[in-house]
C-alpha cells in the first residue's frame, strides 16, 4: 500500500485555502470601498470595529448575499452618528451593491443586526422614550428589513419598555 507524501497533502490543502481567501478579500474590498466613498461624501468617517456583516439569502435566489450594518460619524466635524444598512447581492460570485437605508443613529435609535431568516434581515432595536437623554435610549424592540427591488423596506415589530 502506497502512502501519500505529506508535502503533497499539505500543498493540496494550502492550495484549497488560497482558492477561498480571494473571494473573502474581494467581498471585503467591495464593502470597504463603498463605505469609504459614502463617508467621504458625508465628510465623516467609519469608526473602527463597529461594522457588522451577516451573510444569507436576501433576494430569494438561493445564493448567499451580504447585509452590512455600519456607522458614519463626525459628519462635517459634528458629534453626530448615523447607522446604515447596506445590502450587497452576489452576482456571478461577486458582490454588487443593491440598496442602502439609514436605520438608526443619534437621537433616532440604536439598532443591531442579529440574523437573516426567510429572506429578511432581523434586528434588535433600542428607541428613545420621552425622557431619555441622547446617550441612553431605553425602549427595546425588534424590526426587520426586506429588499424589494432596489429598496429596503422596514417591517416593524412590537416594542417593549426597557428599564
Amino acid at each position: 500500500m502506497k502512502t501519500f507524501p505529506a508535502f503533497l497533502f499539505i500543498s493540496f490543502f494550502i492550495g484549497l485555502s488560497c482558492v477561498c481567501v480571494p473571494a473573502q478579500s474581494d467581498d471585503k474590498a467591495v464593502i470597504d470601498k463603498y463605505i469609504a466613498g459614502q463617508a467621504k461624501r458625508e465628510r465623516g468617517e467609519e469608526p473602527d470595529d463597529i461594522r457588522k456583516t451577516i451573510e444569507g439569502d436576501i433576494n430569494h435566489d438561493g445564493v448567499s448575499d451580504v447585509a452590512v450594518l455600519y456607522t458614519i460619524e463626525g459628519q462635517g466635524g459634528s458629534n453626530n452618528y448615523i447607522q446604515y444598512l447596506a445590502v450587497f447581492l452576489r452576482r456571478s460570485e461577486k458582490l454588487v451593491f443593491a440598496a442602502r437605508q439609514e436605520v438608526g443613529g443619534k437621537n433616532h435609535r440604536a439598532i443591531e443586526i442579529t440574523s437573516i431568516k426567510d429572506n429578511a434581515m432581523l434586528f434588535d432595536t433600542t428607541a428613545y422614550g420621552p425622557r431619555d437623554p441622547s446617550c441612553c435610549p431605553t425602549i427595546k424592540g425588534h424590526t426587520k428589513y426586506v429588499l424589494v427591488g432596489n429598496k429596503l423596506i422596514e417591517k416593524r415589530g412590537k416594542s417593549v419598555s426597557g428599564q
